[in-house]
């Protein structure tokens, strides 16, 4: 299971604390649905949860002490902030605008060089620059810029692209 999915159980005995606990109408929609698999919103930010079989209040959140711990409690803590009213935060699991502009252009230049267009034309197409002469590639600004997006887009073309299902998690495990 993805460390972003939080896991939610029973609180035992010993550890509840009417006191603490949390407002009833807050988790009144995830015990409501029969699933053991949801998708909770709060304020907009989706909160992925599991909870094996009929549980029911007061509830605690299962946190493995693994690689991924950080991972889980941000998760579980983005669940926590959505239940008592407060802004989750963001989600870790999410690609952020400049990896994905990143992937985008290293697809790009892929298609570019599977169609056996040189660098600099493909330096021209992704950067939407004036050609750039031969003389001038030698030390332009792009050129390792090209070649790394080129060399992104044929590692992703050759199974790499599977690391993107494990994001952020892949560095971790």
């Amino acid at each position: 299971m993805l460390p972003s999915v939080v896991t939610l159980t029973k609180l035992p005995d010993d550890l509840a604390d009417p006191r603490l606990a949390l407002a009833t109408r807050s988790l009144q929609s995830i015990l409501a649905v029969d699933e053991d698999d949801q998708i909770v919103v709060f304020r907009g930010a989706r909160v992925r949860l599991h909870r094996p079989g009929n549980i029911s209040e007061p509830l605690a959140v299962l946190l493995p002490l693994d690689g991924l711990f950080d991972i889980r409690a941000a998760a579980a803590l983005r669940l926590w902030r959505g239940a008592t009213g407060r802004e989750p935060g963001p989600d870790l699991g999410v690609l952020t605008p400049d990896r994905r502009n990143r992937l985008i252009l290293a697809l790009r230049a892929l298609d570019g060089r599977l169609e056996r267009a040189t660098y600099p034309e493909i330096a021209t197409a992704l950067f939407d620059t004036a050609p750039i002469s031969k003389r001038d590639w030698i030390s332009h600004e792009l050129r390792d810029q090209t070649g790394r997006l080129v060399r992104l887009g044929f590692s992703m073309m050759r199974g790499g692209y599977r690391r993107l299902l494990l994001h952020p998690y892949r560095r971790r495990v």
